[in-house]
C-alpha cells in the first residue's frame, strides 16, 4: 500500500464525493451570502460577524481540500473478487469474544469510514490491524487498556 493511499469501501468513497458536492454547491453558497450580510454591517475591524465568517470560510476551504485529497489518493476495495477465507478491508467479521462469550460483529473499513457505533473498525485499528489476514477459528489477541482481550473469529462474509 502506498504511504498516501486511502483504502474506502465503494460506500465510503461515495460519502465522500456527496460531502465534498456539499461543501462546494452548497456550505459554499451559504457561506457566501453569511459574508455579503457581514460586509453589509460595515467597519470590518469590529465587525464580529465578518470575522466569524471568514473563520469558517477558513474551515471550509480546508475540508474541500482535504476531502478532495482523499479522493484523489483513494482506493476502493474490490469487494466482487474478495477472499472470504481471510479478514480484508470490507470483510464482515464476526467475533466471539473468549472471556465473555458475547458474539459482536465488525466491518473492516478504511481509517475514514471508521465509526464505532455502526460497528465499522479501521484496518489500523488495533483490532483491525490484528484481524487483517486471520481465518475461521483463529484467536486473536488485543492488546487493550483494559488488558489482553481474546476474540475466536467465528465467520467472515462481505456485504
Amino acid at each position: 500500500m502506498a504511504e498516501n493511499e486511502l483504502v474506502l469501501t465503494r460506500e465510503g468513497m461515495e460519502q465522500l464525493k456527496l460531502e465534498l458536492d456539499d461543501l462546494k454547491n452548497v456550505k459554499r453558497k451559504e457561506l457566501a451570502a453569511r459574508l455579503k450580510l457581514a460586509l453589509s454591517y460595515g467597519d470590518l475591524k469590529e465587525n464580529s460577524e465578518y470575522h466569524s465568517a471568514k473563520n469558517d470560510q477558513s474551515f471550509l476551504e480546508t475540508r474541500i481540500m482535504t476531502v478532495q485529497r482523499m479522493i484523489n489518493n483513494a482506493r476502493v476495495a474490490d469487494f466482487d473478487s474478495l477472499d472470504t477465507s481471510i479478514v480484508h478491508v470490507g470483510s464482515v467479521v464476526i467475533l466471539n469474544d473468549v472471556e465473555f462469550a458475547e458474539q459482536i460483529q465488525y466491518r473492516i473499513v478504511g481509517a475514514a469510514e471508521a465509526d464505532v457505533i455502526d460497528n465499522k473498525i479501521s484496518y489500523e485499528s488495533p483490532l483491525g490491524k490484528a484481524l487483517m489476514g486471520k481465518a475461521v477459528g483463529d484467536i486473536i489477541s488485543v492488546d487493550a487498556p483494559v488488558g489482553i482481550i481474546q476474540y475466536e473469529l467465528l465467520e467472515i462474509k462481505t456485504i
